[in-house]
């Protein structure tokens, strides 16, 4: 299996998901605007959602895919199975147990992680009200984690990279069509993630079935593979989730801001989840079986050539998205977002969020990648101390900017961690020689910077400013967009051609 080809699917998928959840936030700026009632909603799903990236998508799937690749290659069929079987049942269990305690502590959640919230007895009681209707999506989204951990391990990617559609067309379905029926209508947003998460799970399933891997309850709290994968869990929750801890404390920082600060906060984050989401999170879900299988294996030699292949595709990418969305912030917001209730204040506000975060995206999306190089070894240690460490100076950098800068500070200082992070996992595998760079690395930047700083002069002649974009109506605002991006992508990728980057040099073998 080529991981090249995986990576066009699973980014394919990912970009759908990606464009599906720009509408979904379209249709929340259009309709709720970014306020009060939008600052409870995003508080409320902040927390499931946070638990779903620390330990959903984060410490569960680093600590099980490595466990369930070994058991895969290393003990056969039969005993997989049995593994699967036992995590399963053990995870449900606990979910139910943290489902419940998380309803009913609720009104203690809300005021912990949105204190300014205090303030305003109306906004906090909706935060409780909508913090209970999400609260549930852990459970299913946990599961659903699960089930694509497994199909990941046996190479069916497309299936779980699609699987996030759902969650939007809930959301886009909730938000158009169902509003008028809440009271408040913001509760439509709550339920929406109850229903998607609920699709989501439901949708994985048939296809484990195909595998004859679909988990049966069977409870066995004595199996070493289940508490060797929660000796990993706990630590690893650090490790690779560092930024979502920071977002969930810049929530705290930006409820005692500006009514709007955490709204401006989420639509830039949104903003750059779509680059993170198609590379970071794709080219880490794709690589974290195959470095596991070379690990199970001992092919140290092939462990480091991966990890060069991910290291080269993330510079290539990467480095020009940062800059594009920085360039194009205006536009970008603008566009996507500036209907209805979301006015030009909102975007210019929204556009220090999003420039600050681009100063750290290369180093966001890097973490994704390097930190799999420590799990599939199972090697959870290391990125626990780096871990800590980020989180203490990423809040010290909050103290330091958040005065002068506002909520652009707090997603500076959140950018400026994640390029500390990567810098000490990099430093990490290159001490222990896990990773050992394959030779034209200095050759490669000059060719990448050359065709970037092309595509950054094509952008900033295209864009031209600011004033424009806040005044002209959405559908020139769209052509124009695409205009201007085409032309960005174009000057880059035939800068890259010319300076003798081809397609196939890139193409990598999945690990059997």
């Amino acid at each position: 299996m080529n991981l090249l080809r995986v990576l066009f699917t699973v980014s394919g998928m990912t970009l759908l998901s990606r464009i599906l959840g720009f509408v979904r936030d379209a249709v929340i700026a259009r309709v709720f605007g970014a306020g009060a009632v939008t600052d409870a909603f995003f508080v409320a799903f902040k927390i499931p959602n946070l638990l779903r990236r620390l330990f959903a998508e984060g410490a569960f799937s680093q600590a099980f895919v490595p466990v369930l690749a070994e058991y895969k290659n290393q003990r056969g069929d039969a005993a997989t199975r049995v593994l699967i079987d036992h995590v399963a049942t053990f995870l449900l269990l606990s979910l139910v147990a943290v489902t419940i305690a998380g309803v009913v502590a609720a009104p203690f959640i809300a005021r912990v992680t949105a204190p300014g919230f205090g303030s305003s007895p109306d906004k906090l009681a909706l935060t409780i009200d909508l913090l209970r209707i999400v609260f549930p999506y852990i459970l299913f989204i946990s599961l659903t984690s699960l089930a694509g951990s497994i199909l990941n391990t046996y190479n069916r990617f497309s299936v779980p990279a699609f699987t996030p559609v759902l969650l939007n067309v809930s959301f886009i379905v909730f938000g158009l069509a169902l509003a008028p029926y809440f009271s408040p209508p913001i509760e439509a947003l709550a339920w929406a993630v109850f229903c998607g998460g609920g699709a989501q799970l439901a949708f994985q399933l048939p296809f484990l079935a195909r595998l004859r891997l679909l988990p049966r309850f069977r409870l066995e709290l004595r199996d070493q593979g289940v508490w060797r994968i929660l000796r990993l869990m706990a630590p690893a929750a650090f490790g690779v989730s560092i930024a979502q801890v920071s977002l969930l404390i810049n929530v705290v920082f930006a409820s005692f801001l500006v009514s709007g600060s955490v709204s401006w906060l989420y639509y830039a984050d949104r903003l750059m989840e779509f680059p993170s989401g198609m590379l970071g999170a794709a080219l880490g879900t794709i690589l974290l079986p195959s470095l596991a299988k070379h690990h199970a294996d001992e092919a140290s030699v092939e462990y480091a050539r991966l990890l060069d292949w991910g290291l080269r595709l993330t510079f290539l990418l990467a480095l020009p998205a940062a800059i594009a969305l920085a360039l194009l912030a205006v536009p970008l917001i603008a566009t996507l977002f500036m209907y209805g209730e979301f006015q030009s204040h909102d975007v210019l506000m929204t556009r220090q969020a999003v420039v600050a975060y681009s100063v750290g995206l290369v180093g966001i999306i890097l973490v994704k990648i390097l930190a799999p190089g420590f799990y599939a070894r199972q090697d959870i240690r290391t990125p626990v101390k780096i871990a800590l460490f980020t989180l203490a100076a990423t809040q010290l950098m909050n103290l330091a900017f958040v005065w002068h800068l506002r909520h652009g500070g707090l997603a500076l200082a959140i950018g400026l961690g994640a390029c500390m992070n990567a810098a000490l996992l990099y430093r990490g595998l290159r001490r222990r020689g896990v990773y050992r760079p394959e030779p034209g690395w200095g050759r490669f930047f000059l060719r990448v910077s050359l065709a970037v700083a092309v595509m950054g002069l094509l952008l900033w002649l295209a864009a031209d400013g600011t004033h424009w974009w806040l005044e002209a109506g959405s559908a020139a605002r769209v052509t124009r967009l695409a205009l201007v991006v085409t032309l960005g992508a174009a000057g880059y990728f035939a800068t890259l051609w010319l300076l003798g980057f081809r397609l196939q040099d890139f193409s990598r073998r999945a690990a059997q």
